[in-house]
């Protein structure tokens, strides 16, 4: 079984899914906005999930809340404070810029406070933090190509990828073709949503149209045998959430989770919380779950090395790591 001394590799994580109840609190009693809540408890009871709706609530009560470069910030500190003692010793965090430029943040604020997190992070806490913007299907192609430029000019700054989330079954992925074919361009990885809650061809048309390096989520490759020697043949990594897969009912059950089947299809599968703080999970409970499942810690971890979109140097420190720790029922 997992524990909070092995290590981990999260390549799926939504800084602003990341929020606890305190941070919340403090961020808009700073920014001057009234929650619906007033204490540490009643926050706490509100993000007790309940559907996928309830999740979409939680997620705009909580991202309306962080507004300004000190937030986006200090909630990359937060996570990666948090994530280390669960034994995180690299994170790809996701944050949804346009979002932020909705709550009245500029481009190069949201961008600069995110990257000043990622630094603080690496120099307080000693874990490698990288950042992959999303872009909101919903939006238009106009916004997604902001997205991809300014990725770009921040990427010596520690973005190494773009992607997109967002209601899958109603926007695929082909209409962003040019906003990844411009991240690609510009040195970037292409790490979108795809079959979560849509099916294969959710994950072809990610594949086909927008290159992907890895898919995010990637459960219902199980529905398409060929899709799934193709994602084992090309060492195309699924970054699985188990926890998060149940809470937002993409699965019915633990059990019934594909996790297993799609490893022992030879499917390399990374391990990743998604939305912690909406979700009632943190590091170690999804590894601990994966386990169960029949991926093991170490799969994981050796997973992430794969998946990992970081400099040869960071790639061969994150495989080390990996050699040099004892697994538990490794020889």
């Amino acid at each position: 079984m997992p524990t909070l001394s092995t290590p981990k590799i999260e390549l799926h994580v939504h800084l602003e899914g990341t929020v606890r109840p305190r941070a919340l609190l403090e961020m808009a009693a700073r920014n001057g906005l009234k929650l619906p809540a007033q204490s540490e408890d009643e926050l706490a009871e509100l993000y007790r999930f309940r559907d996928f709706d309830h999740f979409v609530e939680l997620w705009l009560m909580t991202t309306s809340a962080v507004q300004t470069e000190e937030d986006f910030r200090n909630i990359v500190v937060a996570y990666a404070a948090e994530a280390v003692t669960h034994g995180a010793v690299y994170i790809e965090g996701i944050f949804t810029p346009v979002e932020r430029i909705g709550g009245g943040a500029s481009w190069d604020e949201v961008f600069s406070g995110f990257c000043d997190g990622a630094d603080e992070a690496r120099e307080t806490y000693g874990v490698e933090v990288r950042l992959t913007p999303d872009i909101p299907r919903s939006l238009d192609l106009d916004a997604a190509l902001e997205t991809a430029r300014y990725s770009i000019k921040y990427r010596e700054r520690g973005i190494v990828g773009l992607g997109i989330g967002g209601p899958e079954a109603a926007y695929p992925p082909e209409p962003f073709e040019r906003a990844f074919r411009l991240a690609k361009e510009g040195g970037l990885g292409s790490v979108p949503h795809a079959g979560e809650v849509a099916g294969p061809e959710s994950i072809r048309g990610a594949l086909r149209a927008l290159s992907a390096d890895r898919i995010r989520h990637g459960i219902r490759a199980m529905e398409d045998p060929e899709l799934l020697r193709e994602l084992a043949a090309r060492e195309i990594v699924c970054d699985v959430c188990p926890v998060s897969n149940l809470r937002t009912r993409a699965v019915d059950s633990l059990a019934t989770h594909p996790l297993g089947q799609m490893v022992e299809a030879g499917v390399l599968c990374s391990i990743s919380t998604d939305d912690p703080a909406m979700f009632d999970t943190d590091l170690t409970k999804d590894y601990e779950v994966a386990d169960q499942l029949g991926c093991s810690p170490q799969m994981a971890f050796h997973a992430g090395v794969v998946g990992a979109l970081c400099d040869d140097d960071t790639r061969a420190t994150l495989r080390a790591i990996g050699e040099s720790f004892s697994w538990p029922g490794s020889c």
